[in-house]
């Protein structure tokens, strides 16, 4: 048999060209091995200063194979990996990078049989774990109909959380779903099931491949993979949860070559289970390590990173650093304000066409960031109004979420009894109302049609003896509606006698769609009456905003996203909005110290976004129809600029053009 050896074509020794870096990025690349913590400032280049780190390692005689890259995002790792090809004009194919997941389902498939795993597991997506979870909690029968349970997408949370936080289940139902507590014995068994039913169908969901990862690790079989890393380096190391930060210090254990680059000040997941100690802790666990900083900041201007340097330093718990500008001068950032939320979205929209008509700005290079999403509430219907296109980052439209829907679907029937959409909405949510419960309410309203409060005493009767209960409750609500002629207090009477109960039960983030709600009654109170909110509803969500101008291109539109959606992104203008007290920083995220400093970083996140121009917007009173009756304190996070001198901003004056009495 003839053997034909395939060499690898030889490369040329390159010397990686590292003049386009700054000192400080510099002494990152060429650092000495060891532990290493970068922190790496908004806007100062660290993506590229971890690829040229990558390839000055690999230049050196590092085997690729050896070394790990832990990212948020596989975009980003190849992203990485591209650029570390080109900056050695090789291709690189054997470089482990990816997310957590990507890299722990790599190491599985190779050593998962070592760690109890079936050779051919399959991944499954959120949506098949709920589904999985849904049928384990079927199997609690009967039980169910005595209470209402957390729905599967809520279990799953639970589930999720007691992972990636490390904390068992009384912590995470005391801190987090309190209202479930006494169920922790059933919820503890449902999670049992689900997590058996896994296993014996061969099933790992994305939570599983780092529990299974983190086994391997901790296993004697793990060592191989550990002697392999030689050096690791972790991207955004801020945003990593628990489990997430041992599996870094377990794959580098053996080696002690780790380099986490990341910003302490713009860690702003703790929602999701980002674990804060992991950065700010780090130099305390490795009493060796070497602390960088990068500083120069690429993106915005002097006058921006005062501001920002300004607020972030009354942290107390930080790596300090301060922001250098390398941008000429530019504007300062103003402070705008306003009479309302009315005014507030009016300046905005006037702005954004000021900029885009008169200084040429693409829409797309304009950016409105709030703390919640209810924020741009008044906002998107300006927009709608002026026709000025625009794209959502952090998720539907405001009135096409599924919680702002359900609770309209009680004023629909409130304004029109025999609304059989809104009806199906409204049933769906009842605890104890079944498809043939609902079949039978709906079939009624078709026969004889009547006022929302008389529809439901007229079926009660027929109906089987367990269906009165849930449906003579649901009448006595619909009958207390009928009392209220203002939607604003409807809603909240909704929100209080129903909905909070649905909402903690079928989602995760309850508290954050109930006080969406809870904005949305402020804003219902400057109508009337309830067919002249539903009006103004329809309006808004019949409007498609179009293109300002004949020229303008189709994908050209101005961005709205929460803060925490706007991470890593950059516009040349930025409107920050409701910088008030209890909505930024937002009451609910604010009640100790370390969410205070939390949500202070996600102020400091929101400035740095701007490149060129940045406005700061408050309203001052609410914005009702009889008049304002509260008045609204300036956020924390603007007043106390002004604590070490002169503030770093201008105030503006709005006035508002007096009418045309002449033009009519």
């Amino acid at each position: 048999m003839t053997r034909y050896t395939l060499k690898r074509p030889q490369r040329q020794p390159t010397r990686l060209d590292l003049a386009s870096l700054n000192p400080q990025q510099r002494e990152v690349v060429t650092s000495p091995t060891g532990y290493s913590l970068v922190i790496a400032g908004a806007g100062s280049g660290k993506t590229k200063t971890l690829t040229h780190r990558a390839a000055y390692l690999i230049d050196r005689g590092l085997d690729p194979r050896r070394i790990l890259l832990c990212t948020f995002t596989n975009r980003a790792a190849r992203e990485m990996t591209r650029r570390v090809g080109e900056l050695l004009n090789i291709e690189l194919r054997s470089l482990w990078a990816g997310t957590f997941h990507h890299v722990a389902n790599l190491a599985l498939r190779r050593h998962g049989v070592d760690c109890g795993l079936r050779e051919n597991y399959a991944i499954i997506d959120r949506e098949d774990a709920r589904d999985l979870m849904a049928s384990c909690l079927a199997d609690e029968g009967k039980r169910l109909q005595k209470r209402r349970y957390p729905n599967p997408a809520v279990l799953l949370e639970i589930a999720s959380q007691i992972v990636n936080t490390r904390r068992s289940l009384t912590m995470v139902l005391q801190t987090q779903l309190p209202r479930f507590y006494d169920l922790e014995d059933e919820i503890a068994g449902i999670i049992r099931r689900f997590e058996g039913r896994k296993r014996s169908l061969g099933l790992l969901d994305y939570d599983d491949l780092l529990v299974y990862f983190h086994r391997l690790l901790i296993a004697p079989t793990g060592q191989e993979l550990i002697d392999r890393f030689e050096y690791v380096l972790v991207d955004e190391y801020q945003d990593t949860n628990q489990i997430q930060g041992e599996i870094v210090e377990l794959c580098a254990a053996k080696h002690q070559n780790l380099m986490v680059v990341g910003d302490d000040a713009q860690s702003i997941y703790s929602f999701r289970g980002a674990n804060f100690q992991n950065i700010i802790e780090f130099p305390s666990r490795h009493p060796q390590t070497q602390v960088y900083r990068l500083e120069y900041n690429y993106r915005s201007t002097p006058q921006i990173l005062e501001l920002a340097n300004r607020s972030i330093q009354v942290n107390l718990r930080q790596h300090p650093k301060v922001l250098r500008p390398t941008r000429p001068p530019g504007v300062m950032p103003a402070l705008i304000p306003l009479a309302d939320g009315g005014q507030q979205a009016a300046f905005v929209a006037q702005r954004i066409l000021e900029l885009h008509h008169d200084l040429g700005l693409p829409l797309a290079e304009l950016g409105v960031l709030y703390r919640a999403h209810s924020h741009c509430l008044e906002l998107q219907i300006e927009l709608n109004r002026r026709r000025i296109p625009y794209s959502i980052r952090s998720g539907l439209r405001f009135f096409e979420q599924a919680h702002i829907k359900d609770v309209v679907a009680y004023l629909r029937i409130l304004h029109n009894g025999v609304d059989q959409l809104a009806w199906r909405r409204v049933l769906r949510q009842q605890h104890g109302i079944g498809e043939r419960t609902a079949k039978q309410i709906l079939d009624r309203i078709g026969e004889t049609p009547a006022l929302c409060a008389e529809v439901l005493p007229k079926v009660s009767p027929s109906l089987a003896t367990r269906s009165r209960k849930p449906v003579d409750r649901l009448a006595q609500v619909l009958v207390a509606l009928t009392q209220h002629g203002s939607p604003s207090e409807a809603i909240k009477l909704i929100v209080e006698h129903v909905y909070r109960d649905y909402a903690q039960a079928n989602f995760p983030n309850a508290d954050t769609r109930i006080e969406d709600l809870m904005q949305l009654a402020d804003y219902a109170r400057r109508y009337d009456g309830v067919e002249t909110f539903l009006s103004e509803l329809a309006l808004a969500e019949g409007l498609k905003a179009e293109a300002v101008g004949d020229g303008d291109a189709p994908d050209d539109k101005v961005t709205l996203s929460t803060i925490h959606q706007a991470k890593g992104l950059e516009w040349r203008a930025v409107w920050i909005l409701w910088l008030v007290e209890g909505r930024f920083p937002q009451a609910l995220a604010a009640k100790t110290a370390g969410e205070l400093e939390e949500e202070r970083r996600l102020f400091y996140v929101a400035a740095t976004r701007a490149k060129d121009e940045l406005y700061l917007c408050y309203p001052r009173f609410s914005d009702e129809a009889d008049g304002p009756d509260r008045l609204f304190r300036l956020s924390r996070f603007v007043a106390e600029l002004g604590d070490a001198g002169q503030p770093p901003y201008e105030r503006w004056a709005i006035e508002e053009e007096a009418e045309d009495t002449d033009a009519r």
